[in-house]
């Protein structure tokens, strides 16, 4: 039995709208405590940001992913709970990003700017850090950040 195109159609784009909703739906089930951290730059400046924390599989998976906007000085401390090589990417994101690949004691190691909106191309750290700190594009600039700079907060281990 052949079945008409138009029906077919139909079918493939409710199945689409009810996979979107699905995804939607997932997303929104995600959800992120929040923190105030401190950002210390070279300059003697200090800046305090208000960030989102991805700790668990689910929250770093999520990130901020399908997000339209974030206030300024706003963002999302991915916390890996150890010290590796990390890779991100932009799938489902938005909002371009900088990131900042901090390790252990806070320190700025790399700096990514403004990572492509909805890109799947590979962002690394390019070495092993704990924390990656994603902000709006253009707050790398803003702020003047740059590696060596100093990130405080409470998941963060100063260095003695």
């Amino acid at each position: 039995m052949r079945v008409p195109f138009r029906i077919f159609a139909r079918s493939a784009v409710a199945a689409l709208f009810l996979l979107s909703v699905l995804v939607a739906s997932v997303a929104a089930d995600v959800s992120f405590a929040r923190e105030r951290v401190r950002l210390l730059t070279s300059d003697g400046r200090t800046h305090d940001l208000t960030v989102e924390l991805a700790i668990d599989p689910g929250q770093r998976e999520q990130g901020l992913m399908y997000r339209r906007q974030m206030a300024e000085n706003h963002g999302m401390l991915f916390d890996f709970g150890e010290t590796r090589r990390v890779m991100m990417w932009m799938k489902n994101t938005y909002l371009p990003l900088d990131m900042l690949f901090i390790a252990e004691d806070g320190t700025v190691r790399t700096i990514h700017e403004n990572a492509v909106p909805l890109s799947e191309a590979i962002i690394d750290s390019e070495e092993p850090v704990t924390f990656v700190l994603e902000l709006n594009a253009g707050t790398v600039k803003r702020l003047s950040i740059k590696p060596g700079d100093r990130l405080a907060g409470a998941r963060i281990r100063a260095a003695n």
